[in-house]
C-alpha cells in the first residue's frame, strides 16, 4: 500500500509543476522547446514527490 501512496504522491506533484509550468511559460524561451522543458520538470516533479513521500514516512 505504500508504494501506491508514493505514486501517487508523484503524480500529483507532477500534475501541479506541469500546469504551473505551461501557465507561466513564455513563448519566447530561447534554446529549449516547450516539450523538452515539460518532460524535465515533469521527471523532476514526479521524483520529488515520490522521494519525499517516500523518505518522510516515519
Amino acid at each position: 500500500m505504500g508504494f501506491t501512496k508514493h505514486t501517487l504522491n508523484g503524480i500529483i506533484s507532477l500534475l501541479i509543476s506541469v500546469v504551473v509550468t505551461v501557465a507561466m511559460a513564455d513563448s519566447d524561451d530561447e534554446g529549449y522547446s516547450m516539450q523538452e522543458m515539460l518532460l524535465a520538470v515533469a521527471v523532476s516533479a514526479f521524483l520529488s514527490g515520490f522521494f519525499t513521500s517516500y523518505f518522510a514516512e516515519e
